[in-house]
């Protein structure tokens, strides 16, 4: 067994690969960028080597700048994690040659299934059903825009050597094409390298099943059964599951041989999954086959009790796999949450910024249970950097069926608080409780189909919250309960800066801002009895909050119903929680903005940093309403910018390859 193994990674899979190390003794070697200097990844491991900067290009996807670091401190193996060099060959194949184990399968398996299309011509090849489509070399626009029209639309064009969903685009007429193809290979040429393109047949209704196999380099390989990874959103992965519902055994197994297969063909070694679309019927169609670990691989683990970052190593050093696959048994059933810094109300997009609070459920890390653990690579007071994915944590539940699975991830969701960026956490307890998700009635199109409930208007903060919040700016100024004060330095009363006054009355009104509705609240005190007025309605009011970390926990009594909030407060800014939900209410300071004035009226601004990579206009145009006007790039993915109404481009204050900053003016439109 390795004694020191460098991790090509960071963040959360960085942090996963350290702990099986660390259990099995193993030493590991941390990589960082400028970006990460202080990140994570690199305080859970027991050295670490500085690789670049902060751009992937200028740090993780530099080859040869990591096998120094190997050759450096003395490392016998690279893990790489998933993304970045993970299924490149060439990097595997550099290994090899400088003595070094990639603990991945061998060079030549990656080539035969790291290009799609030749993946899909081997899978053809050995009789695996494949989706119509056009999976060859030809990458002429007009020649592959002749094939979206014979294999008829809607189409999907997918980036040949991608993966997370980056450089893919669902097209629905000839008219979409050019604009489309042009997207996914700029996308694809920045995210891998390489802008190669397949077009095939957009499935109307598909689920995505994928099959966990693993194989060593004795001859064995075994298949870790399947995850339903069908609820997505932007092609990316949201939920993942284990087992699929409604697969049956017959299935199972079909799908399993045929992924064992697929493995044997290219004389796989190491963790490896074989992806499938699977229509209504049972049908189901070869659609990759990732040679790496798998984000979601932790729910694999949980429903099997194996450690899949133990088996690589153990694999890579030349161990055969522990077990046979009659041995391998499925036991209850296991969801995993990807906790995202991203907006779902403007599009998912991303959300920059330092985690200022952040507050896990009761969990185990990176470790196999029977109940919430929690796989995670940021902490409290770092920053999401548009460099990176913008994942937060994984939350991964165990229960002894699908519906207590459900009910444990709806609590563990409901006890995840971020404050500092916007996050998806109240979406996907929408997506907990939304029917067609409880059902199973599971296919890739599930978030779209059910926007309205998944995505609804936002609501004005109720009388409950608003008074929960009162209650936490109480306890700031002392007063913890109606009747008590927290214990100050002075005995003085008059230095006491809560509600006391000497003819037991007390009034006050308090100004917040809910979006762009200014609410006044009226605080009223007479002997002990106090009342909260709001919107003409006055309601008796009690609480007692205590405090933990920055955070209230404030329990409140409105009008003879009681209920229990954690309230975190920012500078003028106060986040409610409230099982899974979070209400955002603003403390204005009226004094610091009164000059505050926007710089240009009818500017659009940039709705996260990034880097501009194509401008559609120029300044006198005349655009519509939805119009593109500019693409800007952020965390490795592609954004437009549309047009909010139609107008004429006053000016464009930024250039092809320029970084912005989040709200930063792009360009000055007129009506």
């Amino acid at each position: 067994m390795f004694t020191k193994i460098l991790i090509a990674n960071r963040g959360e899979i960085a942090c996963r690969v350290a702990a099986t190390a660390r259990k099995m003794g193993i030493r590991t070697v941390a990589v960082y960028s400028d970006a990460d200097a202080n990140a994570a990844h690199v305080a859970a491991c027991d050295e670490s080597v500085y690789i670049g900067g902060s751009e992937p290009r200028q740090s993780y996807l530099r080859a040869d700048v990591i096998l120094e670091a190997a050759k450096k401190t003395g490392a016998q193996a690279i893990h790489p994690g998933y993304g970045f060099l993970s299924e490149n060959e060439a990097f595997a194949q550099a290994c090899a040659d400088n003595g070094i184990t990639f603990i991945g399968p061998p060079a030549s398996s990656i080539a035969a299934m790291g290009s799609k299309s030749a993946a899909k011509a081997l899978m053809e090849k050995a009789g695996v059903p494949l989706v119509p489509g056009y999976h060859g070399e030809n990458q002429d626009p007009d020649f592959l825009q002749q094939e979206a029209n014979r294999i008829g639309y809607p189409v999907l064009i997918k980036a040949s050597a991608g993966g997370g969903g980056k450089g893919m685009r669902i097209v629905q007429s000839e008219a979409e094409f050019k604009d489309a193809l042009s997207s996914c290979k700029r996308e694809a040429i920045s995210s891998f390298g390489d802008d190669r393109v397949l077009v095939e047949r957009y499935l109307s209704k598909p689920r995505h099943i994928e099959i966990q196999v693993f194989a060593d380099s004795q001859g064995n390989t075994v298949y870790l059964f399947e995850r339903d990874c069908s609820v997505q959103r932007r092609h990316q992965k949201v939920i993942e599951e284990a087992p699929a519902p409604g697969m049956t055994e017959e299935r199972r197994q079909q799908m399993g041989e045929a992924a064992v297969a697929a493995a044997k063909a290219v004389g796989y070694v190491g963790a490896g999954t074989v992806e499938f679309i699977a229509e209504p019927d049972g049908r189901f169609y070869f659609m990759e086959m990732n040679t790496r670990l798998q984000v979601e691989h932790p729910v694999t683990e949980m429903i099997t009790g194996y450690d899949l970052v133990e088996w690589q190593l153990r694999v890579a050093a030349g161990e055969p796999l522990p077990v046979t696959q009659a041995a391998l048994q499925i036991k209850g059933h296991a969801i995993e949450s990807r906790i995202y810094a991203e907006n779902p109300e403007k599009g998912f997009l991303p959300s920059i910024g330092q985690l200022h609070y952040l507050h896990l459920p009761e969990h185990v890390k990176f470790e196999i249970n029977e109940g919430t653990r929690v796989d995670g690579g940021v902490r409290q007071g770092d920053t999401i950097s548009p460099f990176y994915d913008p994942m937060i944590a994984k939350l991964i539940v165990w229960g002894k069926d699908r519906e207590q699975a459900i009910a444990r991830m709806k609590q563990a969701l409901a006890d995840t608080q971020v404050v500092g960026v916007n996050t998806n956490i109240a979406f996907l307890g929408r997506l907990f409780s939304n029917n067609a998700f409880t059902s199973a009635d599971l296919d890739t199109g599930l978030i779209e189909k059910n926007t309205e409930q998944l995505l609804p208007k936002a609501q004005a903060a109720s009388v409950t919250s608003i008074a929960h919040l009162v209650a936490a700016l109480l306890s700031k100024r002392g007063q913890i309960t109606p009747s008590s004060h927290q214990q100050q330095h002075s005995t003085d009363p008059w230095d006491l800066n809560d509600t006391w006054r000497v003819a037991s009355v007390f009034n006050e009104t308090i100004h917040l801002r809910d979006g762009e509705t200014d609410c006044i609240v009226q605080l009223a005190r007479s002997g002990k009895e106090w009342t909260l007025t709001l919107d003409g309605q006055s309601h008796a009011f009690t609480w007692r909050v205590t405090q933990d970390d920055g955070r209230f926990a404030t329990q409140v009594c409105l009008a003879g119903v009681n209920s229990s909030m954690s309230v975190i407060v920012q500078g003028e800014d106060a986040y409610l929680f409230d099982q899974g939900k979070v209400t955002h209410l603003q403390l204005p300071d009226d004094l610091h903005h009164s000059a505050d004035e926007q710089a240009h009226g009818g500017g659009l601004v940039a709705p996260m940093p990034g880097k501009i990579i194509s401008l559609a206009v120029n300044t006198g145009d005349t655009v519509k309403a939805g119009q593109t006007l500019l693409v800007m790039e952020a965390m490795k993915m592609e954004h437009t910018i549309t047009s909010p109404s139609d107008g004429k481009i006053e000016e464009i204050f930024y250039a092809v390859g320029d970084q912005v900053s989040d709200g930063a003016e792009l360009i000055k439109l007129s009506e």
